[in-house]
């Protein structure tokens, strides 16, 4: 591709002739007007209305002083006692000198905010998303393309209101995400999709964006914005571009009942019992103490409500698209390959209704005390067993029919006749007394299932080419009843990959395969660019698969296990080799049930 340097000596920018959105020409922009209104005018705004709040008695006093009569009174009292700089304007006459320092300040919080944004810019080139910022101490951010894990764009309900959105391109480290705050709603799409396009190894020319026809003023803009967003909030428009249809359509019944049918709503209908006798009793202290939790917990419920009500999610040629938020609505596309875990969970409450959760480990960018991890790790809140189905599809394309069949029938229905996951032997069954039957297994061409827990139903999924290492633990007690406990480590999140009690023979001969599996799987994986095979190839991207096809039930079979190889300590980890190693045998075989001999 022709490049055009850069006078800086940096990267160079994608040839005009391919920039589709204007913004992606690889020279510098700054953020939308409206930036600094955004995030310093409602600061501004909170800060004059504490103000105001705690003057209200005294501008009571000085303007209206007929509709408070009784507050002259508190006010003369104010002024004995002292006064404060309030009362020495007033009592100095000052008033004129007054509004000038505070005109003065905000003149000059003003104009810091306008340096702030002329100095804030950004730029994105071939290879990288840049932002420089700051006025005294400067900062410049570089997110390489390559290395993006999802791109997400979220829009507060005042910026909603004002037709804007904020962008954040989500990086491989901790704290690596490149934020641009704020863009218009219709610059910032256009961003997104530049960016996932370059990082999948297309080219930008391929497409063209429409221009549409612009009002006459901006004036005439904001009005309409406004009233198309306002009717928005409760139609649900993600932005003013087409949006695919999603898969998955979450009843707003199903929504409050799954909340309402929790251990966390178990919770505190104890408390409230517990309140409530307590009161009766005459322990007073427990209604000062959980009504405030209470109150916590009932906002909280709300709010997890409001954030699933416009849920979807759809594919894309980029990968997965997922929407979720009412008042502030926040959309996702994950690319292919970023999702390093998967879990199906059913707690025992949702078992009558048959309702099932999905959440992923990805890299999401922030630490791990931030609590809006969760929003990027929960890709379905509450479904049925087609949902589920629907959203594997999606978030783990390269399973094949077969294997998904295997992760539905098995691993969340699991044990049943013909069951091929490899189970805890009975001999440890005081190490999982409720769940040893359904404890175990599954290693196939590309994935490693593991299955456990009766209470809560839980099927993992990991991809073996996005996994880090592989562990064997074993205690002393395991030791006795020659068994160990396997970790998978993959990159942090929701889902724990751990899976007790496995037979110890059986435990190393996965380790062997996995080791292998783990190679091969890094060698042939091609997410990284997901689209330049069909551009060297010169061919079009494909289209999004369907992923509404049922799902065939798998035939059962087994393989036999090689002689394994005891090492000396009791704790084993396998690194997973870098791809491009030497090539390994070609596919490891599942370890077969072997009889117990005995208790």
């Amino acid at each position: 591709m022709t490049t055009v340097p850069d006078s800086a000596g940096g990267p160079a920018a994608p040839p005009p002739q391919l920039v589709r959105s204007p913004l992606s020409d690889g020279e510098w922009h700054r953020l939308h007007p409206l930036t600094p209104l955004l995030r310093g005018g409602l600061f501004l705004l909170v800060v004059i209305g504490i103000v105001f709040s705690n003057l209200r008695d005294r501008l009571l006093y000085i303007f209206l002083p007929w509709l408070a009569p009784g507050v002259g009174d508190e006010v003369v009292e104010w002024e004995e006692m002292g006064g404060d700089p309030v009362d020495f304007v007033i009592a100095n006459n000052l008033y004129v000198l007054a509004a000038v320092a505070v005109l003065a300040v905000l003149i000059i919080l003003v104009a810091v905010f306008y340096t702030s944004w002329r100095f804030h810019t950004f730029r994105i080139t071939e290879d990288d998303v840049e932002v420089r910022s700051g006025i005294l101490f400067r900062t410049q951010r570089r997110a390489p393309l390559d290395r993006v894990q999802g791109v997400n764009l979220t829009r507060p309900m005042i910026a909603r209101l004002l037709g804007m959105a904020k962008l954040e391109v989500v990086g491989a480290g901790m704290s690596a995400n490149v934020k641009l705050e704020y863009l218009s709603t219709a610059n910032a799409e256009a961003v997104r999709a530049d960016i996932l396009r370059l990082a999948s190894g297309r080219r930008l020319a391929d497409e063209a964006a429409p221009v549409g026809a612009r009002p006459a003023s901006r004036t005439a803009a904001l009005g309409l914005t406004v009233s198309r967003e306002l009717t928005g909030i409760l139609e649900g428009p993600e932005a003013p571009v087409a949006e695919p249809e999603s898969v998955v359509h979450i009843p707003l019944g199903r929504l409050v009942a799954s909340h309402v049918l929790s251990m966390s709503t178990v919770g505190l209908l104890f408390a409230i019992v517990a309140i409530v006798v307590g009161v009766t009793q005459g322990v007073t202290w427990l209604l000062f103490g959980f009504v405030p939790a209470i109150i916590g917990f009932g906002a909280y419920w709300v709010r997890s409500i409001f954030k699933s009500l416009r849920y979807s999610i759809a594919p894309t040629p980029d990968g997965v698209r997922i929407t979720y938020g009412l008042t502030t609505t926040i959309t996702e596309i994950l690319p292919p390959g970023r999702v390093h875990a998967v879990e199906v969970t059913q707690p025992i409450l949702w078992r009558p209704a048959g309702w099932w959760t999905i959440r992923i480990n990805r890299l999401t960018g922030r630490s791990a005390s931030d609590g809006s991890n969760d929003d990027f790790t929960t890709v379905l809140p509450v479904g049925t067993v087609v949902d589920v189905e629907r959203v594997l599809r999606l978030v783990q394309p390269a399973m094949t029919d077969d294997e998904r069949a295997l992760v539905v029938e098995q691993g969340m229905f699991g044990p049943r006749e013909g069951d091929t996951f490899v189970n805890t032997p009975r001999r440890a069954w005081w190490i999982r007394p409720l769940s040893y039957r359904r404890n175990g297994f599954l290693l196939t061409e590309d994935e490693l299932l593991m299955r456990r827990g009766v209470v809560w139903r839980k099927i993992v999924v990991l991809p073996l080419a996005r996994l880090q290492s592989f562990g064997l633990y074993q205690g002393p007690l395991d030791r006795l009843t020659r068994v160990t406990n396997g970790r998978a480590h993959v990159v942090q999140g929701p889902v724990t990959p751990f899976l007790a009690a496995i037979d110890r023979d059986v435990a190393l001969q996965l380790f062997d395969d996995v080791a292998r599996a783990s190679v091969r799987a890094a060698q042939s994986d091609r997410t990284h660019r997901w689209a330049q095979d069909e551009m060297d190839a010169g061919v079009p991207a494909p289209p999004a698969a369907s992923v509404l096809a049922p799902v065939p039930t798998p035939p059962a079979s087994a393989g036999a296990p090689a002689e394994p190889r005891v090492p000396e300590s009791s704790a084993t980890e396998l690194r997973v080799p870098e791809a491009g190693a030497a090539d390994l045998p070609d596919a490891p075989t599942r370890p077969a049930d072997r009889e117990e001999d005995g208790a």
